[in-house]
């Protein structure tokens, strides 16, 4: 807990959005007892799933009416303007903040971006500051984010189609492939097959993490 700071779990319809009656539900009362609810965080993609644009501007007019600010965990949101096929810019108007992950598809090694408007940018690096988040010479690595930024995030529809071909040598193998979602393949096979697949990759250097869904 950073700052008195209560979370409030909601959990995702199938489409990966937060019915926003259900947020709606959680808001708590004007009241000396309870914390205050000021913050709406959602996530796009959310487990690959792209947030629909009209959710995502229902979402904002519905942070406007309540006073409460919109923050976007965005670690793959270059995946959904992918999948819209639309500027960055259309997704995040409907938003006060959001993160980038350089590393998540793009391809750095490390680093995320912090976006917001000047005051809020200003905030966040004292708050960095306060909890030991400097780093020096970090200037390698935004080299590498604006490499990823100008070079890379064309190249995600790669991973997409590789992903869709993927689920569908899946299926024709017999494996049930449980959802496929832009880059995320969700599968199940038995117990006794993920362990064999898993020795079968590790024998050429590939590794892999079965773990149950």
């Amino acid at each position: 807990m950073l700052g008195s700071i209560q979370p409030q779990p909601i959990d995702a319809a199938a489409d990966g959005t937060l019915p926003l009656e259900n947020v709606a539900a959680k808001i708590k009362a004007d009241d000396i007892h309870f914390a205050r609810t000021r913050l709406l965080s959602l996530e796009n993609t959310h487990n690959g799933k792209v947030l629909p644009r009209a959710y995502l501007k229902d979402a904002w007019t519905f942070t406007r009416e309540r006073g409460l600010a919109l923050h976007v965990d965005g670690a793959r949101i270059f995946n959904a303007v992918v999948a819209y096929g639309c500027e960055l810019k259309e997704i995040t108007q409907y938003c006060d903040s959001f993160t980038i992950c350089l590393s998540k598809g793009l391809g750095t090694p490390v680093g995320s971006l912090l976006v917001g408007n000047r005051d809020y940018i200003k905030r966040a690096t004292r708050w960095r500051k306060m909890v030991g988040g400097g780093m020096r010479q970090a200037g390698i690595l935004a080299a590498a984010g604006l490499y990823a930024l100008k070079h890379n995030v064309a190249r995600l529809q790669e991973d997409h189609d590789n992903a869709a071909w993927l689920a569908q040598q899946l299926r024709e193998a017999g494996a049930e492939v449980m959802r496929h979602e832009t880059n995320m393949l969700f599968v199940r096979v038995g117990e006794a097959q993920a362990a064999a697949l898993g020795d079968y990759l590790r024998e050429r250097n590939i590794l892999i993490n079965a773990a149950p869904i």
